[in-house]
């Protein structure tokens, strides 16, 4: 396939008019300037078996989008079985995320491990990033939307075995650091090359930092769930911010933060900016009563909350939906949205054949029009979402 545009982003850099080279399920080149058939005196493009696509004047094309903060949508989640899996990555596929990674909930070690051995089949053919680990090893005192009766303090012991009945599809975990054990934790994960993030947590600046210079190197939805800003106590998020080692997590819908915060975050952040759903199983649906876990949440005019306490329970939003938001709503530069959106969590979780178009990666790619809604989903060369 030969897909020329007049806007396209690399995964770094936003510029235009290029040709996207596909062979078979990987991209083969990204040619700047509009490649004609006549090229270098080639043949035809039907000649040489490529089918060239023309998109209107105006429209993007970008790597596909990576999600590595998902829960579910389309009414089912990660939780479910292998239906509700693929219910949940065709909804998101549809609205331009090629690459997931499957966040879990806090259950018992017992359950976890029994979602591992359902979702490990799921990593191991490409169909999932990988699992993302979010409690049992968080503060009661910010647990947002996870059963308090089901958190624990950090062992080693217990991921090891939650690792194994995944077959090694752990790619990162979220805990809170000052619990005993949450440190020795962090240097576990770390020295295993799993992406160890510190999240729904009253940590300190200084365990917070303690945290990262211990190998921790993201921050789980930054100012979601964690001890807040105090001027005598500055807490996880500026440990955060200002450690150029740490990737950070946002939600942009609207609700989780204020434009400005999220403006805010991005700019410091710079390319270290990580867009998230935190999508639960209402993402694509429409209002009602779901589960997130074994809880019971209500989505009302598409926030969802806890039917118990009131508090956020992750969120109905696409990736599309956040690149529209951070655009629109908090003015942030195109450029930096979408590598937020693509490279950026690509980088974070050590994917390298996602987020780019680049010679090699796989040909995953979404096509936006001026008003960044999606018109088009390729992933591994084919046309999950048809142009239009």
């Amino acid at each position: 396939m030969l897909l020329t545009t007049s806007r396209v982003f690399d995964g770094h850099q936003l510029g235009g008019p290029a040709t996207l080279h596909i062979e078979g399920d990987r991209v083969a080149a990204l040619v700047p300037g509009e490649v004609g058939d006549d090229a270098a005196g080639a043949p035809p493009a039907s000649e040489r078996g490529e089918t060239p696509v023309e998109l209107p004047a105006g429209w993007l094309v970008a790597p596909g989008f990576v999600d590595v903060h998902c829960h579910g949508g389309g009414g089912a989640s990660f939780s479910d079985d292998a239906d509700g899996i693929v219910q949940v990555l065709a909804t998101h596929r549809a609205a331009g995320t090629t690459s997931s990674m499957a966040s879990t909930v806090t259950e018992s070690v017992d359950d976890l491990c029994d979602r591992a051995r359902t979702l490990a089949p799921f990593a191991a053919s490409g169909e999932l990033l990988g699992m993302h680990l979010e409690g049992p090893w968080l503060s009661p005192d910010h647990r947002g939307a996870h059963d308090p009766a089901l958190l624990q303090t950090p062992q080693v012991a217990a991921f090891d075995r939650i690792q194994a009945a995944a077959g090694g599809a752990v790619r990162m975990v979220t805990l809170a650091p000052e619990l005993e054990g949450g440190l020795d934790l962090v240097r576990h994960l770390a020295a295993r090359g799993i992406v160890a993030a510190v999240g729904h947590c009253d940590a300190t600046h200084e365990v917070a930092t303690q945290a990262f210079d211990a190998g921790a190197t993201a921050a789980t939805h930054l100012f979601n769930a964690m001890r807040g800003i105090h001027h005598r106590e500055p807490g996880p998020v500026t440990a955060a911010l200002e450690d150029e080692r740490v990737c950070i997590e946002l939600i942009a819908d609207g609700v989780h933060l204020a434009a400005p915060i999220l403006s805010g975050a991005m700019r410091i952040a710079g390319d270290r900016a990580v867009l998230v759903t935190d999508a639960m199983a209402a993402a694509g649906q429409p209002d009602g009563d779901y589960r997130l876990g074994g809880l019971a949440v209500r989505v009302t005019d598409g926030v969802a909350r806890l039917v118990e306490g009131g508090a956020i329970a992750g969120s109905t939003l696409t990736m599309a939906e956040a690149v529209r938001h951070c655009i629109e709503q908090a003015g942030v530069e195109p450029q930096a949205v979408l590598r937020a959106a693509t490279s950026a969590p690509a980088s974070m979780v050590g994917a390298a054949d996602v987020g780019r178009l680049a010679p090699g990666t796989w040909a995953d790619a979404v096509v936006l029009d001026e008003t960044w809604t999606v018109r088009g989903v390729l992933r591994r060369g084919q046309w999950i979402r048809p142009l239009g």
